[in-house]
């Protein structure tokens, strides 16, 4: 294949979230690679690391791409995009691309770092409501990153670890420099830390179902982000909604993925006008 013909196929998605940045590349609108690098306090060398890594994976270069389109915390940040779109077009485009067994995607939930969004989809697949949490840490990734320092428990671990508990710890504080404070007070009064850390699950699953019943969720429910990978918030949120949620293979590279997909129809509209 030749230099030109990879530019009318090959796109990126770059997704600058505020804890990691996600790199989906597609050839005709199949992954071909994706690679994430810590945002930290650089999101244009986040970008640069996450691209490269990618592009190696395909022996690519950044000129064999077409199209690339952006988005996220730091979409600005990437000069050489030649689309910016919002996290919320980007979530409900790949959120729908990748389906669900369960049935047709109707309602997003996203768990990210610093925010949370739930995203309710009509049956063509369309935005037509949407709301944020990003006012407060509790029900977002770095209310977990704090527990899990305070609980010395790994953060990936957080989920399998939290369905040890026979007994969840009622958590009464739902912000997050409170709910630190009742989480200590737990340790000194000797409670297991799956049972602390069940809670805390809990607290999460309440403020995003409460975001959640906002928008009337349906069925099915997609659930995305970094914070989906967790199992133990996974079951708390059912059991708040009463509903099935269903997360993708690799729920974190959701949103790259959906800009990726816009950047393919953005470049082919482009090649036929």
């Amino acid at each position: 294949m030749n230099s030109i013909e990879k530019k009318s196929q090959i796109v990126a998605g770059i997704d600058v979230g505020s804890a990691m940045t996600k790199v989906a590349i597609l050839e005709t609108k199949e992954i071909i690679a994706q690679a994430m690098s810590p945002t930290l306090a650089d999101p244009r060398l986040a970008v640069k690391l996450a691209l490269e890594k990618a592009l190696q994976e395909v022996n690519l270069s950044q000129n064999d791409l077409g199209f690339i389109v952006t988005t996220g915390y730091g979409r600005r940040a990437v000069e050489f995009g030649n689309q910016v779109i919002t996290e919320i077009t980007a979530n409900a485009k790949g959120a729908r691309f990748l389906g669900s067994p369960l049935g047709q995607v109707r309602t997003v939930i996203d768990l990210g770092a610093q925010d949370s969004k739930v995203i309710k989809l009509n049956e063509n697949g369309e935005v037509i409501d949407f709301i944020m949490n990003e006012k407060c840490a509790a029900g977002t990734g770095r209310f977990l990153e704090v527990m899990a320092k305070t609980l010395d428990i790994k953060f990936e671990d957080l989920g399998e670890f939290s369905l040890k508990s026979k007994n969840p710890v009622k958590i009464n504080a739902t912000c997050t420099v409170f709910a630190e404070s009742e989480v200590i007070s737990l340790i000194v009064q000797k409670k297991k830390r799956e049972d602390i850390l069940a809670g805390l699950h809990h607290v999460i699953a309440k403020k995003i179902a409460d975001l959640a019943r906002a928008v009337t969720p349906k069925e099915v429910v997609f659930f995305d982000g970094g914070g989906a990978k967790n199992i133990g918030i996974k079951r708390s949120l059912e059991e708040e909604l009463g509903l099935k949620i269903y997360v993708p293979e690799e729920p974190q590279f959701v949103i790259a993925l959906g800009a990726a997909l816009i950047a393919s129809e953005l470049l082919h509209a482009n090649a036929r006008s």
